[in-house]
């Protein structure tokens, strides 16, 4: 038996609960097909904001908005009555930011640091898919997708120094 397909709040029901508002990507996660995907294009106008910070403010702002997806998308799912629900894209903003810490300049890397983040946040190789199965709530819901980042930052590093 399938299980239902779960509901998508309004706009207007982001705009009133800021836990939603931010798990869902300011609204980006209202998109479909593929809210994960418009959830890290989302991303990529606050990354052009913040790719200047130094090295320890950038790392303050991820684990800073690492904590808080933690705190809003446990409290928008269990608002919503559905574990890690597919417009939750807070996540994949998360896990793109950190795929672009020190990545070299340029829009071509955002493109690749993009492409890299989503074929691994997709794919869930060993041990992303193991956490996604096990962890649960909203730290649950966060780190498959900052492992995600771990691989594709790993990868666009090692481009970057082999050219």
């Amino acid at each position: 038996m399938r299980k239902p397909k779960p509901e998508y709040p309004s706009f207007a029901a982001l705009m009133r609960n800021p836990d939603h508002l931010f798990a869902f990507g300011f609204g980006s996660g209202l998109l479909r097909p593929g809210s994960g995907t418009f959830g890290t294009l989302a991303a990529i106008p606050i990354y052009w904001l913040i790719q200047d910070l130094s090295a320890p403010i950038y790392l303050l702002w991820l684990a800073v908005t690492f904590v808080l997806g933690v705190y809003w998308c446990d409290r928008s799912s269990k608002a919503l009555g559905v574990h890690d629900h597919g417009g939750i894209v807070w996540d994949e903003m998360v896990g793109y930011w950190l795929t672009m810490f020190l990545a070299p300049v340029g829009w071509l890397w955002w493109v690749l640091g993009f492409v890299l983040f989503r074929i691994f946040d997709i794919l869930k190789p060993w041990p992303i898919n193991w956490l996604d199965r096990r962890v649960h709530g909203g730290l649950g819901i966060m780190v498959d997708d900052i492992l995600a980042a771990v691989y594709a930052w790993l990868v666009l590093q090692g481009i970057a120094y082999l050219l």
